[in-house]
């Protein structure tokens, strides 16, 4: 079956949604683009052009492009502020809805749009794209596994210095909200636990170039006692981390570490006498499923696949929206210099 699909927002975002498609068989073949929405009509004809986009609608409405078009699948790439009413047009006009991050601009938003494709009977799922990469599959795999014992700490550190322009560096709370998510995320998913409460102290650094919050330190406590600790700022120069930040997971046999590029250490216990009693190290396996570690494209073919079988999409946005609590959680501690329990 084929799908129609209008994709929302025409900004640099979108282009690596298009890349994923045209660039994906699976995807390319069931998947077609028939519409282009952006407040900037200029902006969503040279997207269509720059990926050679025929016979699509272009406009800067979305009911309107939606009416044209009767599209199966709105692709949702807008800025924060728009998401609300982009999912809940979406969604009354029965499309499914996949969503870029984060889910919606506050909690209320957010549980405003899970009534709504509730009610709508549709599927609204996230693009937590970095979810859906090697380096995250195999910590989730070696935890699953049980080789390093019951997970006990979760430790994080990004520290990178990009000069984006434009929205970002205008955003309030902007490392939280439009960065750290993706790793609060990835440690919900490797533990498999449930946030539960936050503290969190966010600055914004001498010399940063954001407006604000272009720094954060974070300590979650989550089920089974586990603590998950993020260290980051936006505006670091100097020897960055990787994008996907630097991961140490303590667990009760052994250790875990991932520089969130290529270089996995897995270690165990050793047996040695003394004050320390060493370690050997351990294989840290391959992801079970390579098809699950392309990044946008393995997101996307998930939410068609739940569109196909029925079965809930793994960032569906009842699933999701517990990203977003520690997001907000993490804010809202921020502001008021105390820790915060979590929503459900």
């Amino acid at each position: 079956m084929t799908y129609s699909v209008v994709l929302c927002g025409c900004g640099a975002m979108a282009k690596g949604w298009l890349r994923a498609v045209q660039s994906t068989p699976d995807l390319s073949d069931t998947l077609r683009i028939v519409g282009l929405v952006d407040l900037n009509d200029n902006v969503a004809q040279a997207l269509a052009a720059e990926f050679d986009l025929v016979d699509v609608v272009i406009g800067t409405d979305l009911q309107t492009v939606l009416e044209a078009t009767k599209a199966d699948i709105v692709f949702d790439v807008v800025i924060p502020a728009a998401r609300h009413a982009v999912v809940t047009t979406a969604l009354a006009h029965g499309c499914h809805v996949l969503s870029e991050k984060p889910m919606a601009n506050s909690m209320e938003e957010a549980s405003d749009l899970l009534r709504a494709a509730a009610k709508a009977q549709k599927i609204h799922s996230v693009v937590q794209n970095r979810r859906f990469i090697s380096g995250v599959r195999r910590m989730r795999r070696l935890v699953e596994s049980g080789a390093i014992g019951d997970i006990t700490a979760i430790h994080c550190d990004f520290f990178i210095g990009p000069h984006f322009g434009g929205f970002r560096e205008k955003m309030d709370n902007v490392l939280l909200l439009d960065m750290a998510i993706h790793t609060f995320d990835a440690a919900r998913y490797v533990s498999g636990k449930t946030p539960l409460s936050v503290y969190c102290l966010e600055t914004n650094p001498s010399g940063s170039w954001y407006a604000h919050g272009a720094s954060a330190n974070a300590v979650f406590r989550f089920s089974d006692d586990v603590v998950f600790t993020y260290r980051g700022s936006w505006c670091a120069e100097g020897e960055r981390t990787s994008w996907e930040s630097a991961w140490r997971i303590v667990g009760t046999k052994g250790m875990l570490t991932w520089d969130g590029e290529d270089v996995f250490k897995a270690s165990v216990a050793g047996h040695e006498d003394g004050l320390l009693r060493g370690f050997a190290p351990i294989e840290v396996p391959a992801p079970s499923r390579e098809e699950e570690t392309h990044g946008h494209a393995s997101v996307i073919a998930d939410f068609l696949t739940a569109i196909r079988t029925g079965r809930p999409p793994e960032t569906a946005g009842d699933d999701n929206i517990r990203s977003l609590a520690m997001v907000f959680g993490a804010i809202e501690s921020a502001r008021l210099g105390r820790s915060v329990e979590l929503a459900a």
